[in-house]
């Protein structure tokens, strides 16, 4: 396995900023007047998404980081809600491919959220293992 340095080697990170480009590409095609309403909420919730995963790396403790992307998690369900509204107000963009990419980047979430959780339990059951 590679070793993580920052939040840029992570795959979930790489692919939610992909996905933040998409959306804010995307969501210039929203009519005008949602500009400053389900436009600007968007694009909040999609930068979100990968903002949260950056802050997460950088928190000095574990629990921090899985906290972070719990939020992370959350701005995804937000942008998935908002996304779907967007499709319905400007029909025409490939709607079924960036709700997969949504789908994707959650289970990349899920899965690291695991796999933290899970090293954390191992790690704990370790040092309060009685001595051999």
């Amino acid at each position: 396995m590679d070793t993580i340095v920052s939040h840029k080697d992570l795959i979930v990170w790489q692919k939610s900023v992909a996905l933040a480009c998409k959306v804010y590409a995307a969501s210039r095609l929203l009519p005008r007047d949602e500009r400053f309403g389900l436009q600007s909420q968007l694009r909040r919730s999609a930068v979100a998404v990968a903002s949260r995963i950056a802050e997460g790396s950088a928190s000095p403790s574990r629990a921090q980081f899985v906290q972070s992307l719990h939020a992370s998690r959350c701005s995804l369900s937000e942008l998935e809600t908002q996304y779907l509204i967007a499709s319905r107000l400007a029909p025409g963009n490939d709607t079924a491919a960036t709700l997969e990419e949504i789908a994707e980047v959650g289970r990349l979430l899920n899965g690291l959220i695991r796999r933290l959780v899970s090293s954390n339990r191992a790690a704990h059951a370790k040092a309060c293992a009685p001595p051999r």
